[in-house]
């Protein structure tokens, strides 16, 4: 009975992962792994701002978001570039990091979707409906950013990852800088303007 449910669980696995599924789930673990890190960065930090000691952004709550996401980016692409994808790295540094930031600032707009829905739409504040909110909104951004890291930004072969550790190691600390400078495809003085302007409004 093992034996047939191990070949089943097998059989399945191969007809949805491939047959590398034991690298790609590997890969899986890595991903989320690095992404529960990114998580709790997004959420403490977005919590932290709009609900923590003085409440810096109390009234703003899309610039909240804005600045948590970012955070959490530059700890996923640290994360994601020297562990989950290590074996992926193209010895095409620029045309990755410009990859990486659009997918991130895709990811930063589907990420914020639900929660502008949630304030703007449904008229819906306060911790419950906003952390619900940026669940869903972490969770579509999550599917994304695999998607897009597998399919466009690290696309390398085993054998193009440039250099080893140490060569590559070296600038990954300035990318992941100069991927938080360029993030934002929506000038973030905009987002804040925007997020002060719903909020002065008369009621």
């Amino acid at each position: 009975m093992r034996v047939i449910l191990a070949n089943v669980t097998n059989a399945v696995l191969t007809r949805l992962l491939g047959p590398d599924h034991r690298a790609r789930l590997v890969e899986l673990a890595r991903f989320l792994s690095v992404g529960g890190v990114a998580f709790v960065v997004d959420m403490g930090l977005f919590n932290l701002l709009r609900f923590g000691p003085g409440e810096l952004l109390e009234a703003k709550p899309i610039t909240a978001k804005v600045v948590s996401t970012l955070t959490a980016t530059l700890v996923s692409w640290v994360g994601n570039r020297l562990w989950t994808f290590s074996q992926h790295r193209t010895r095409q540094r620029g045309r990755e990091l410009l990859l990486f930031v659009v997918v991130n600032g895709l990811g930063l707009l589907v990420g914020a979707a639900p929660l502008a829905f949630s304030q703007y739409v449904l008229h819906l504040d306060g911790p419950v409906p906003d952390n619900v909110a940026n669940l869903v909104g972490i969770a579509l951004g999550t599917v994304l950013r695999y998607v897009g890291y597998k399919r466009w930004v690290f696309t390398g072969d085993v054998d193009e990852a440039v250099g080893g550790p140490t060569s590559s190691d070296e600038h990954a600390v300035a990318e992941a800088a100069a991927a938080l400078a360029l993030q934002p495809v929506v000038p973030f003085g905009a987002v804040v303007e925007a997020d002060e302007h719903h909020h002065d409004r008369p009621a």
